[in-house]
């Protein structure tokens, strides 16, 4: 067994609200170490048949058209400043059909990210009308871009709004992380609120789901408090299950290994937003959650954020980020390959900004790849190589080393 380390926020690469990340903080993968996870390597053993669904999803609930023919790739983006251009809709529509439009995308243009999300899924689905498209809200900071959050970008905010918000017990105001307030998650009035907000958002936005972002609840604020604050969490993805509707899925960054969120949930993100700190071991741990995913019948989305900044630089262009990230595309790629599972997504890129990696062109994305033939073998116990065969192409992983290798047939 292995404590959950607890991370604080990683900061804006922007004093801009806008542009106030919206990743999940780490935070022991979720409640901080209200759940410890097993961490094992896998076993070696000879190819085997890939597991049948063990309990698919409701009838009514819809999913993404999901393919072997390709990498199956999940695309999550937003800029506040403007909408996409034609060629840029045409770009992400060619690379994925399962995709998030970001928190305060189309704000400054729209004075709302709902409009901004509903405006960008109409323009998706008139390219593909099965491209799947969710809307995002944050279940722990009050970002101010839609009509319902707006009162939180106030200086002073008022009554019922305040009592939904982290008060500093020494002076009585609001937390914030920057300038955003932080909610309370153990107040059942803004647990009603936020449900009747999400609800709205998908529907107002024509989205076919939410992605709920920040699962935490704020945990590490309190900590003799941290049962309640993850039953309080739970209970509010009950609500916003029930506020969407059975047929649009719910997506929750983290929260796949916590029992209670797993029976809620319809997919989750397992998200690293810094992997240069992810162990050989997590992304064993990831593969096995991966599994236990698609045998319930949900969703995995295995996000390798590629940040990556030189000792000594305050930034990097993004030019360089994106020379960094072709640069390890090979190991992150195999390592989700030998990983994947029916209903399995990957996602690459070094933000969640419009700039941040969505609409940079990958080869290796549009290259055929057709259905594994069977799970990962591990030849050597030993040691940390992992190899996979697919009918289009041969992947090996070295988890030690960090290197990868795909053999496009």
């Amino acid at each position: 067994m292995i404590n959950l380390k607890i991370t604080q926020p990683r900061p804006s690469l922007s004093p801009s609200i806008l542009s106030y990340s919206c990743a999940s903080l780490g935070l022991g993968i979720c409640f901080l170490g209200i759940s410890t996870v097993e961490l094992h390597a896998a076993e070696s053993a000879p190819p085997a048949p890939l597991p049948a669904h063990a309990a698919e999803r409701p009838a009514t609930l819809r999913r993404p058209p999901f393919s072997w023919d390709k990498v199956p790739i999940y695309q999550m983006f937003g800029d506040g400043n403007r909408l996409l251009t034609d060629g840029e809709i045409s770009r992400v529509a060619g690379s994925s059909d399962f995709l998030c439009i970001e928190k305060s995308h189309g704000v400054n243009k729209l004075g709302c990210a709902k409009l901004g999300a509903a405006q960008e899924i109409a323009r998706f689905k008139q390219i593909d009308p099965k491209t799947f498209c969710l809307f995002y809200f944050n279940s722990a900071y009050a970002y101010p871009f839609t009509t319902d959050s707006k009162v939180f970008g106030k200086k002073v905010i008022g009554e019922p709004f305040r009592s939904f918000l982290l008060l500093d017990p020494q002076t009585g105001e609001p937390k914030r992380r920057g300038i955003v307030p932080m909610f309370d998650v153990l107040k059942p009035e803004f647990r009603t609120w936020w449900a009747e907000a999400v609800g709205k958002g998908v529907r107002e936005s024509g989205a076919d789901g939410l992605f709920v972002d920040q699962m935490h609840g704020f945990a590490f604020e309190r900590r003799k408090q941290q049962t309640e604050v993850a039953a309080a969490q739970a209970e509010m993805m009950r609500m916003a299950k029930k506020a969407i509707g059975p047929e649009k899925i719910l997506l929750l960054n983290n929260g796949a290994h916590i029992p209670a969120l797993f029976e809620i949930g319809d997919a989750f993100m397992l998200e690293h937003f810094n992997p240069d700190e992810l162990s050989k071991e997590a992304i064993v741990r990831d593969w096995d959650l991966m599994k236990k995913i698609s045998a319930a019948g949900k969703i995995s989305v295995w996000r390798i954020g590629v940040n990556k900044e030189p000792e000594g630089a305050k930034c990097v262009s993004g030019a360089d980020f994106e020379k960094f990230a072709r640069e390890r595309l090979s190991y992150y790629l195999a390592a989700f390959l030998i990983g994947a599972q029916p209903h399995s997504y990957f996602q690459y890129g070094w933000g969640w900004t419009l700039q941040s990696g969505c609409l940079v062109e990958y080869p290796e994305f549009s290259k055929p790849l057709g259905a594994p033939k069977a799970e990962a073998t591990r030849p050597d116990p030993a040691a940390w190589i992992f190899t996979r065969e697919f009918e289009k192409a041969s992947v090996r992983v070295d988890l030690a080393t960090g290197k990868g290798e795909i053999h496009w047939h």
